[in-house]
């Protein structure tokens, strides 16, 4: 089950360079279930995403590049290239009556940065390991609009309109 919520960004954070990242290339083979194909790095990958918009069901399998490379010729739309920093966050914040999470309890902020045609788009995803903690969760100063029930925001959407 992924479960995550999604938010556009006020402005990048101070030191970017420092942190890890990946170059992620995916293609759309079907809108209704989800059905993409990934190149992250040199990995490779087909995966299945339920319906939802904060959380859903999704299943990833390991491609080989000549799978990869043949299925992305079978996409529909546009080809999402994007970098991906993974930005820790040591100590989040959630709701004063949330439950209180482990000291050492900490989630990590994927940060996308896409290229054309969907540059300028900058956007921030947080994974959570409960629906009670996305929905709890008090985003960073940094973070703007939370567009986790935005279909215009969804990859998928985006890549698959004209």
């Amino acid at each position: 089950m992924e479960i995550e919520r999604k938010f556009t960004i006020k402005k990048l954070p101070d030191n970017l360079e420092i942190y890890p990242f990946h170059h992620i290339e995916q293609a759309y083979l079907n809108a209704m279930p989800v059905v993409r194909v990934r190149k992250e790095d040199e990995d490779y990958y087909i995966t299945y995403k339920g319906s939802g918009m904060m959380a859903r069901e999704e299943h990833n399998l390991p491609l080989t590049k000549e799978a990869y490379y043949h299925l992305r010729e079978k996409a529909d739309g546009k080809i999402i290239s994007k970098k991906r920093y993974l930005i820790p966050l040591l100590h989040p914040v959630f709701e004063p009556d949330a439950p209180t999470p482990p000291a050492d309890y900490q989630l990590t902020i994927e940060l996308d940065v896409f290229d054309p045609p969907f540059a300028p788009l900058i956007m921030a995803e947080v994974e959570f390991g409960s629906k009670e903690a996305a929905e709890a969760f008090v985003p960073p100063a940094w973070f703007d609009e939370d567009v986790t029930y935005r279909k215009e925001y969804h990859n998928s959407y985006m890549a698959l309109q004209s």
